[in-house]
């Protein structure tokens, strides 16, 4: 019978194990983009639940074969912290394209980083960990919904008032824009 571990659980059947690591990857990578989702963020639940699932699977499956291989003797023992190595990279460059220059201002860091650690939560649950992941999101949420509040408490504070102005001209507007 192969088994798969699962934290304070041990050594569980392994379909019974995945489908534990499968439904935390759903829950928590749902709790996760609903945060992203309720601030109408491109990266939403479906995304951030399928990063953090794809993530479970190729860490636990990666597991899967390294401990199936090294029974069996075969030549697919291989080193199965590359798989959480390759997941990093190609999350990043997931991440990479929600980064967009918008005028001025540079958009999407914060989608970006919530994309790389949806995945950090996954390779996490992948290796066995699910309530370690729970702990992760639980402190991931907190800094999604109470930093940007306390900043802004912060912020309030000040008479400072910023402005951004953009203007686009096709004739000569020399002498025509002027301060208020």
């Amino acid at each position: 019978m192969q088994t798969i571990y699962i934290e304070h659980l041990g050594n569980v059947e392994l379909y019974f194990g995945l489908g534990i690591e499968i439904v935390t990857g759903l829950i928590l990578g749902g709790l996760v983009g609903y945060d992203r989702e309720q601030k109408m963020k491109n990266a939403g639940i479906k995304t951030n639940i399928l990063i953090c699932i794809g993530s479970t699977l190729y860490t636990s499956v990666s597991y899967i074969i390294h401990n199936n291989g090294v029974a069996a003797g075969s030549a697919m023992a291989g080193d199965p912290q590359r798989i959480a190595a390759q997941i990093v990279s190609g999350i990043g460059f997931l991440g990479a394209g929600a980064i967009m220059r918008d005028g001025g201002n540079i958009v999407g860091l914060t989608t970006a980083a919530t994309i790389w650690v949806a995945a950090a939560i996954g390779v996490t649950i992948g290796y066995g960990y699910p309530l370690v992941a729970t702990i992760f999101t639980l402190t991931i949420l907190s800094v999604l919904r109470l930093l940007g509040p306390i900043y802004q408490g912060f912020e309030a504070n000040k008479n400072h008032k910023y402005f951004h102005v953009e203007i686009l001209s096709t004739g000569d507007i020399k002498n025509t824009v002027k301060e208020i």
